[in-house]
């Protein structure tokens, strides 16, 4: 109520205090305040002239839970001055900013690009929190610059890694989950040309993993994920094949992801044989006793590639599959399997899937509706064609 009244009554050429008298007598309470904070996230500016004056409201103290939705709100629209102010107000007030309050602080300073700021704010936080920074604040900082907004995107892992290199030195025990973020931002969005870099970075790879088992910490299946994908990117299949038969040496069982990076790559270097038997070896230990589901962008993989092995009732399977997770199929999965249909001539099933297209949202594009065209037309079934025509157009689905 009290969001919908402030906004109501919100005009933006003129100061709030006319339009905050109609809170008057209104009874401020910690759950009202944040309430109305969430409500009011999208409009900064009043929710910030809100909490301003729900402070000076006898009987009421804003608890630090408001204080940190505050300060989200002021660093999503990058007002870092302003959250600053708020979090140098908790501290006076003694209600000390905890490591919470500066993660939320760090995740809004890495996506706004201002990676100096974020590494101040880490060394100032100390001073703040009054203790010790210690590996749960270092783990989610990693995380934060990896894996949510992250390093990665600005090419830049030597941060982190100045990070994780000071958390050892503090003499706080890192973890795989750990190790295997500092790895994914060496691997990840590498350029990998030419060919010296990409040896630097695997070198680089290799020398952590040997560093995680003399700490005592086995690589697991994500570790050598990261890698066998860099693997795939640089079209190394020796390296591919050598690197997941030393993971299942170790008992680690590879997931569908890991599996897909090594096919891709087999299959973009022309070993095809090579990649039919991991396709038959990762069918045969069944795909549903897997550690992880599968990504849209996954089964596709494994889509196109069984298509090309004219592996269709398997690429059958893995639709089924796809279709129960939930997560598919999508425009490309639909291409790339009708497309698949066609090479391999089977035009009653590649029509089927055409109208299934058409039904679940997505219309066909102009080469896989000309190549059927032309299919349908040689394999004198012109009547078919007209009749999948006729349900495309009866459709309200815009041409691609």
């Amino acid at each position: 109520m009290v969001a919908n009244l402030l906004i109501e009554h919100h005009d933006p050429y003129h100061a709030m205090e006319s339009t905050l008298l109609h809170l008057n007598g209104i009874r401020v309470s910690t759950e009202l305040v944040q309430q109305t904070v969430i409500r009011l996230k999208n409009v900064p500016n009043v929710a910030l002239d809100f909490f301003v004056w729900a402070k000076e409201q006898p009987g009421y103290h804003h608890d630090g839970v408001a204080y940190d939705m505050m300060i989200d709100i002021m660093g999503k629209v990058r007002q870092f001055d302003v959250a600053w102010q708020l979090l140098l107000e908790m501290d006076q007030l003694g209600d000390k900013p905890t490591s919470k309050t500066f993660g939320i602080l760090f995740r809004r300073l890495i996506a706004a690009g201002l990676t100096r700021q974020a590494l101040q704010a880490f060394d100032d936080m100390e001073s703040f929190t009054k203790r010790e920074t210690d590996r749960e604040d270092f783990v989610y900082l990693l995380d934060t610059l990896f894996l949510i907004y992250g390093w990665c995107k600005l090419n830049r892992p030597e941060v982190a890694e100045k990070f994780f290199r000071e958390m050892i030195d503090r003499g706080l025990e890192a973890n795989i989950v750990t190790y295997n973020v500092l790895l994914n931002g060496i691997c990840r969005r590498t350029v990998l040309h030419p060919e010296t870099h990409f040896e630097g970075i695997i070198q680089k790879a290799e020398n952590l993993l040997d560093e995680m088992q003399k700490r005592g910490i086995e690589p697991d299946v994500t570790s050598y994920s990261i890698i066998l994908h860099v693997y795939s990117r640089a079209h190394k299949p020796d390296l591919s094949l050598d690197k997941l038969c030393s993971m299942k040496e170790k008992g680690i069982f590879p997931t569908v992801g890991t599996y897909s990076s090594v096919i891709k790559c087999l299959c973009s270097c022309g070993r095809l044989e090579d990649a039919e038997e991991i396709l038959n070896e990762m069918v045969a230990n069944g795909m549903g006793d897997l550690s992880c589901t599968p990504s849209l962008s996954t089964y596709n993989i494994l889509v196109g590639t069984f298509s090309r092995l004219n592996k269709m009732d398997i690429v059958q399977e893995i639709w089924n599959d796809m279709k129960e997770s939930g997560d598919g199929p999508d425009l490309d999965s639909y291409t790339l399997l009708i497309h698949g249909l066609y090479e391999k001539r089977k035009w009653a099933e590649a029509c089927e899937f055409v109208v299934e297209m058409i039904q679940s949202g997505f219309r066909p594009q102009k080469i896989t509706l000309e190549k059927l065209y032309k299919g349908l037309t040689q394999a004198d079934m012109l009547a078919t064609w007209k009749r999948l025509k006729k349900k495309l157009d009866a459709s309200s689905l815009k041409p691609l």
